[in-house]
């Protein structure tokens, strides 16, 4: 009796487990086709050798690389491509800075305002940044930033400070404070152990805000579009829409040559980063 009772929980158990791993291989398939699809359609766009009217998956012939030569010949993609990189490069070492220090700020130390200012964050990040463009843009006439790249980055700074600090924050609670201690019993002060004991624990959450704040301005259309109104300032994300928001005329294959060149900077980033996403949880305990 007692061996059939074990028999139908192993059997229980082994179609528990099957069940699980079939929905589960079921959903990431189902969440893959999704994913790849546009981008299919996107990719096999791009080396068509006629403009088509509309996106659509066709594997039909003949392909070229003309559309991308026309990118930079024809249109001011080029520029729109400098003016991006300058914006999101300068966004991302400026944010991530911020957000860092921030960060260890609110995690380590006790000061006036921090549970406030911390709400505070929480707030402005609930503001949708629809409510906040007529802003955005009586600020930048006051400053003389409109149409300028210096303005938008700040825009696009600020935006990223209020709920990455959060995350920060809650990442650098996880490494023990046992460690600064022990650093302080050993001479070390508060820059020292901020470089070289805790810094190095927190690379992989740093390395993902590098990410995020590098994507960001490849990516936002709006903000971007309502600040900046010289065309040869436009942003790849404004400069693109240029070929497909007339209806009578859409440039469909030079619009998907410009989106697959949008993924080849964020891409190169994140197979730099990937690396601190695993070294970064073990290089600070074999430090200082």
């Amino acid at each position: 009796m007692a061996e059939k009772i074990k028999v139908k929980k192993a059997g229980s158990i082994k179609r528990g487990r099957f069940l699980t791993h079939f929905f589960t291989y079921l959903f990431l398939v189902v969440l893959s086709i999704i994913i790849i699809y546009p981008l299919l359609i996107t990719s096999i766009t791009a080396f068509k050798s006629t403009n088509i009217v509309a996106f659509t998956l066709s594997f039909k012939g003949p392909w070229t690389l003309e559309n991308f030569k026309d990118l930079f010949t024809h249109t001011l993609y080029g520029r729109w491509y400098w003016n991006t990189l300058v914006i999101s490069i300068g966004t991302m070492l400026i944010q991530v800075t911020a957000v860092t220090l921030a960060g260890y700020a609110y995690s380590r130390y006790k000061f006036v305002g921090k549970k406030w200012t911390l709400i505070f964050f929480l707030v402005v990040q609930m503001i949708p940044t629809l409510a906040a463009l007529t802003a955005f843009y009586v600020l930048a006439m006051i400053l003389n930033g409109l149409d300028h790249y210096w303005f938008l980055a700040l825009i696009y700074i600020g935006s990223g400070i209020p709920m990455n600090a959060w995350l920060m924050k809650g990442y650098f609670d996880t490494v023990p404070y046992d460690l600064d201690e022990s650093a302080k019993l050993d001479g070390a002060g508060n820059f020292t152990i901020f470089w070289k004991i805790v810094l190095p624990l927190v690379k992989p959450m740093i390395a993902v805000q590098a990410l995020w704040a590098f994507m960001t301005p490849f990516g936002e259309y709006m903000t971007a579009s309502y600040l900046l109104r010289t065309n040869a300032h436009l942003t790849v994300a404004v400069g693109l829409q240029q070929f497909i928001q007339n209806t009578e005329n859409q440039q469909v294959t030079l619009f998907s040559a410009g989106a697959i060149l949008i993924a080849l900077p964020i891409s190169l980033l994140f197979f730099y980063l990937q690396r601190y996403f695993v070294t970064g949880l073990t290089a600070g305990g074999t430090k200082g």
